[in-house]
C-alpha cells in the first residue's frame, strides 16, 4: 500500500509534456513588476514593464530565479483569513464607511483575492467570553441555537460572501466542545472528549453546519479540532492520533456522510509543522479512517520566529499522502505591541512562510484574524496579537500592516485553481515561488529579506528578464 502511494506521487510530479516550449509562444514578452520597498516605503507599487531577453548558461555570479513551466505541480484551492469573533465585534465598533473599506481591501475587486474564510465552531481565545451552541447537559442538541454568532460574526462572513462571489471557500473549526462532555469539565486548559459524548460531539457538527447553511452560507470544509496537542489557557481540547483517527471513523465521517455532507473536506491535525507527518501517517494509516479525510491542517507556531521553519515536513507529508491536500490553516505574529505595526518583519514572516509552504505541496493557505482592534484583541484570556489590518476603534482609524502586503503579493495576483509551476533560486536571501493562472499568466513573487541589494535575473528557457531586488523588499511579476 505504501509503495502505491509514493509511486502516485512520483507520477503526478513529473514532467508535464503538455507545456512543453511554453516560451516560444511568449518571446519577447516583458513582464509587469508589482513591487513593495520598505527603505522606499513603496507598496504594492506598479513599476512598469521588464523586456525578457536571451541569457544563455547563467554564470555563478549571476544571482537567478529559475523557473520552468514544464514542471506543474499542486492546484491552489485559496488563500484568505478567519473571521473570528474578535474581528466581527471590531469591524461592528468601526463607521459603516470603515467597514466597506474592509471588506473591500480584502475581498473586493481591488482588494487582496481573499476567497477562504475561516471561523470558529464555539468560542476560541479570539472571542470576548466563553460560549457554546446548546445548554448544559442537552445530550439530545434540542437547544442548539447560533443566535450568538447572528449579532457579529455571520453578518461580517455574509458580506464577505457577497464580495467573493462564487470562489467563497468557507471552513470552521472547533477550539473546544462544552464544558460537560469533557473529562476536566471545563472548555479551558484542555481536558479531552470522554468517550460517551463521540456521538454527540460528532452530531454537533453536523447541527452546525444546518444552521449556517440555512442562513446561506455553504460549508467547503471543517477541520476536527484546533491545535489538538496543545493544553491552553483558552478553549483547547486534546486528542492522540489515534483518538482523532477513531472519531473520524467511528463517530465524525460516518455522521457527515449519513446527513448528505460527504462533500464537506475533512481535515485532521489543524496544528503544528512539527508533528504532522507523525500525525497523518498515524491518523490515516486505517483505510477506513483515511477515506473520510480530504485534508491535512498545520499552523506555524513551532519555530515562527526563526528562519528555519520546519518546511520539509509537508513534503514529506505531502510525498505519503498525494491524495490529501496540505491547508495552512493558521498562523499570525504574537505578543502584539502597537509601536510596531508598520515594522517590516511582520510581512517578511508572512512573505518566507507563504512561499515556502506553497513550495511544499500546500495547496490552502489561512491566515488567522483578518482584523483585529488597537489592542490586538479582543480575547477573553490577554493572548494579543497581530493582524494585517488593525482598527483603532476609539478613533476609526485603519492602520494596514506589512503582513497585507506580503499576503497581496501572492493573493491578489495568484488566483484559485492556478498551478504552481518548478520554481528554484541559486541565492539563500532571494526566496521565490510561481503559480499559472488558469488564463495561461505565470505569476512569480520574489523576496529579499536580507540587508544587502540583489540584482537579480528572472530566467525562464533562455530568456531574462533583469531585476532589483532591494534589502527588504518583495516583488510580483506577471507575464
Amino acid at each position: 500500500m505504501k509503495k502505491l502511494v509514493v509511486s502516485c506521487f512520483v507520477i503526478g510530479f513529473a514532467f508535464n509534456a503538455n507545456a512543453q516550449n511554453y516560451w516560444k509562444k511568449n518571446a519577447g514578452k516583458t513582464a509587469k513588476v508589482i513591487f513593495t520597498n520598505a527603505k522606499t516605503n513603496e507598496k504594492m507599487v506598479d513599476k512598469g514593464m521588464v523586456k525578457f531577453e536571451k541569457m544563455a548558461q547563467p554564470k555563478e555570479t549571476d544571482a537567478c530565479i529559475f523557473v520552468d513551466p514544464d514542471f506543474k505541480y499542486q492546484r491552489l484551492i485559496g488563500i484568505g483569513g478567519a473571521i473570528t469573533d474578535a474581528s466581527a465585534e471590531t469591524f461592528y465598533k468601526l463607521p459603516k464607511n470603515k467597514q466597506n473599506e474592509i471588506i473591500e481591501a480584502y475581498y473586493g475587486k481591488n482588494g487582496l483575492g481573499y476567497t477562504v474564510v475561516r471561523t470558529n465552531m464555539n468560542s476560541c481565545d479570539f472571542s470576548s467570553d466563553s460560549y457554546t451552541y446548546v445548554t448544559e447537559n442537552d445530550h439530545s442538541l434540542k437547544s442548539f441555537n447560533v443566535a450568538h454568532d447572528e449579532k457579529f460574526k455571520i453578518p461580517m462572513i455574509k458580506e464577505a460572501q457577497k464580495a467573493i462571489g462564487n470562489n467563497f471557500t468557507f471552513y470552521f473549526s472547533p477550539w473546544s466542545p462544552p464544558a460537560w462532555m469533557k473529562s476536566n469539565k471545563s472548555m479551558l486548559k484542555g481536558g479531552r472528549l470522554e468517550n460517551q459524548n463521540y456521538q454527540t460531539w460528532a452530531d454537533y457538527y453536523v447541527k452546525f453546519i444546518k444552521e449556517y447553511e440555512k442562513r446561506g452560507i455553504n460549508i467547503w470544509g471543517l477541520t476536527i479540532q484546533n491545535e489538538p496537542m496543545a493544553t491552553q489557557t483558552w478553549e483547547s481540547c486534546i486528542y492522540t492520533a489515534e483518538e482523532e483517527g477513531e472519531f473520524l471513523k467511528k463517530n465524525l465521517g460516518p455522521t457527515l456522510w449519513k446527513n448528505g455532507y460527504k462533500d464537506k473536506k475533512v481535515m485532521i491535525w489543524d496544528h503544528n509543522r512539527d508533528l504532522i507527518y507523525q500525525r497523518a501517517t498515524t491518523t490515516l494509516s486505517d483505510p477506513e479512517t483515511s477515506k473520510y479525510a480530504h485534508g491535512i491542517g498545520y499552523h506555524w507556531y513551532e519555530t515562527w520566529n526563526n528562519k528555519t521553519q520546519l518546511f520539509d515536513n509537508l513534503l514529506e507529508t505531502q510525498r505519503a499522502f498525494p491524495d490529501k491536500f496540505l491547508a495552512f490553516t493558521e498562523g499570525c505574529k504574537e505578543q502584539f505591541d502597537l509601536t510596531k505595526i508598520y515594522d517590516v518583519s511582520l510581512g517578511e514572516l508572512y512573505g518566507r512562510n507563504m512561499i515556502n509552504d506553497f513550495n511544499k505541496g500546500t495547496a490552502l493557505w489561512t491566515d488567522w484574524n483578518v482584523l483585529l482592534d488597537e489592542t490586538g484583541g479582543p480575547n477573553h484570556v490577554g493572548n494579543f496579537c497581530f493582524a494585517p489590518i488593525i482598527a483603532d476603534t476609539k478613533t476609526g482609524e485603519i492602520h494596514y500592516t506589512y503582513e497585507y502586503y506580503y499576503v497581496g503579493h501572492v493573493s491578489k495576483f495568484i488566483k484559485p485553481n492556478a498551478q504552481r509551476i518548478g520554481t528554484s533560486s541559486n541565492r539563500a536571501a532571494l526566496t521565490s515561488t510561481t503559480f499559472m493562472n488558469e488564463n495561461g499568466q505565470l505569476v512569480t513573487v520574489i523576496m529579499n529579506d536580507s540587508e544587502n541589494d540583489i540584482d537579480t535575473n528572472l530566467w525562464i528557457e533562455g530568456m531574462s528578464a533583469k531585476l532589483s531586488s532591494p534589502a527588504h523588499s518583495i516583488q510580483t511579476v506577471i507575464l
